[in-house]
Parts: C-alpha cells; sequence; structure tokens
C-alpha cells in the first residue's frame, strides 16, 4: 500500500465517525509521470493535503489539521520518502538537547579511528 493510500484511508475514517460535511474535494492526478495533488476539507475544521511525485521512488508530503477534544488545534506537516515518515508539528515531543560535555565526548570519540585487531 502506498503512502497515499493509507493517509487517504485514515482522513476517510475519521470522517465516517463525524457528521461533518466536505467542502473541499479537489483531486488531480495520478499523472502519467506519477504525480499527484489532493485536498480535503471539512466544514468541521479538519483539512488535509498532500502531493506526492516519483523521485528515486515516491516522494510524499503534505500537512493536516484537526481540532483535538480538548480544543487544541494539531497541525502536522510531514514528509514520507526511502528514509521513511517525518512529521513535525508544536504537539509533538522533541528530546532535550544534548549536553556540551557529553556532546564534546561524542565529538571527541568520532575522531578516534577504528581499533582493529
Amino acid at each position: 500500500m502506498q503512502y497515499s493510500q493509507l493517509l487517504l484511508l485514515l482522513v476517510g475514517a475519521v470522517l465516517c465517525q463525524n457528521e461533518d460535511q466536505i467542502i473541499r474535494n479537489d483531486f488531480d492526478g495520478p499523472h502519467p509521470d506519477g504525480s499527484y495533488r489532493w485536498a480535503l476539507q471539512t466544514d468541521g475544521g479538519i483539512y488535509h493535503e498532500q502531493r506526492g511525485v516519483q523521485s528515486n521512488g515516491l516522494v510524499v508530503e503534505g500537512q493536516y489539521q484537526y481540532t483535538a477534544p480538548d480544543g487544541q488545534i494539531i497541525h502536522v506537516l510531514y514528509k514520507a520518502d526511502e528514509h521513511g515518515f517525518h512529521a513535525e508539528g508544536a504537539h509533538i515531543p522533541t528530546p532535550p538537547p544534548i549536553p556540551p560535555a557529553i556532546q564534546r565526548a561524542l565529538d571527541y570519540l568520532a575522531t578516534i579511528p577504528p581499533h582493529t585487531q
């Protein structure tokens, strides 16, 4: 299953759980080169758009937005390619920065040649 099919399936599942009306439903493609674009929006505040191109495999970029049960607006930008699925959003936790002393130790260790027996 391609990324676009999976994401479209997920959007469909979310829409089926609500009584929201679709107010935007744009599809363009797929084209002979494998590219496509689509966008979907409901009157309840769900929005999802995506585009895909063939470039050393399928590269998909998009964004979606919805309102969480606590009222927070969730907005996610994503990209999926040969390196996996990468998402960005203010609600997604990020690790704390590496302490400077540990970073210096890691930098030093990276300069030591590998030990051969």
